[in-house]
């Protein structure tokens, strides 16, 4: 069901929940101060309930209003990522929703660049918490379509578009002594992070205790998942052997590429050899591949590099089992 901006500032202000369209994926959107309209994410989404929500203000200043710490590196990297794919998380107030924390005792924020919602932000006067609009461990919607198509068509949409970042945040800790960690590789990229903080990150050494990090969205060893089994190959060689493997055994496959080279006799989608076009790209191919059907969905990764980690982080969890 598509809306406007208005009916959905009217909608999120009377504790309901909207699918609105962020620069990275949509998301199921709810008022982050609304215990109530949060347990409503939770629902839909069939999500657990010790897993942090991602809160979505207007602007830095508001910051402010959900920390009791905002170290000079949080600020560094804040100025230079926002608005922006970056989250970070930051040591909570205690009257921030244990909801929104999922128990912890940090809060994620974000300031979005998507004009849609920086302008139901702020008509709306709300902070919103908004996870991916998709069932938990499923595919990240990056259209109003792929909502409809895995919530139903009863859940209230946005329609901003195809998303340009196309895949999630990422997800940068830091700890009231200003220490950062990375719990979430995106499009901002490690080294983009240690370029901006001056320092690489503190929290990732040996020897730290669990304790120490706290939990982030999108950390299940299965998500991001089609419902089709995808499989994943190191090289294009091993993958056109399988495709081969499954026709014998009667089995109908489609393929995922990255780069030129040899095709196999499959359905296939090919796409470029660029991370961010494959990042953008990434979701909108494996939903298009997961509607045919199929028996099996055949991924080829892309190469171990820091610009790819993103998109090999959201294939390894799409294909959890590991690669052939």
């Amino acid at each position: 069901m598509r809306i406007s901006l208005d009916q959905a500032s009217v909608l999120l202000k009377a504790g309901e929940v909207v699918a609105i369209p962020t620069e990275t994926v949509y998301g199921l959107a709810a008022d982050a101060h609304n215990d109530h309209a949060l347990q409503k994410i939770f629902s839909i989404k069939q999500r657990p309930a010790d897993h942090p929500l991602i809160v979505h203000i207007n602007d830095i200043s508001q910051v402010e209003n959900w920390v009791t710490a905002f170290p000079t590196v949080a600020i560094k990297l804040a100025t230079a990522f926002w608005p922006g794919a970056l989250t970070l998380v930051l040591p909570a107030k205690s009257q921030v929703s244990r909801v929104v924390r999922g128990g912890e005792a940090t809060v994620a924020l974000r300031v979005p660049s998507h004009p849609v919602t920086l302008a139901l932000l702020k008509l709306s006067g709300l902070s919103l918490a908004a996870p991916s609009a998709n069932l938990f461990t499923q595919l990240s919607p990056t259209t109003a379509d792929h909502v409809e198509a895995g919530l139903g068509d009863a859940i209230p949409v946005v329609d901003g578009g195809p998303c340009q970042v196309g895949i999630e945040s990422t997800i940068v800790s830091v700890n009231a002594a200003g220490e950062w960690q990375l719990l979430r590789p995106g499009m901002i990229s490690e080294g983009d992070i240690i370029n901006v903080a001056g320092t690489s990150q503190q929290l990732n050494l040996v020897g730290v205790s669990h304790e120490a990090t706290p939990k982030a969205p999108g950390q299940h060893a299965l998500h991001y998942s089609p419902r089709t089994p995808l499989l994943l190959f190191k090289n294009r060689a091993s993958l056109i052997l399988e495709s081969q493997r499954l026709k014998q055994a009667n089995l109908c496959c489609a393929a995922l590429l990255i780069g030129p080279g040899d095709l196999p006799d499959c359905q296939l989608l090919q796409l470029a050899d660029n991370p961010q076009q494959v990042a953008e790209q990434l979701y909108s191919a494996l939903h298009h591949l997961d509607a045919l059907k199929l028996d099996r969905i055949l991924v080829e990764l892309p190469p171990h590099t820091n610009a790819w980690a993103a998109v090999l982080d959201r294939l390894s969890r799409a294909g959890y089992q590991g690669p052939i």
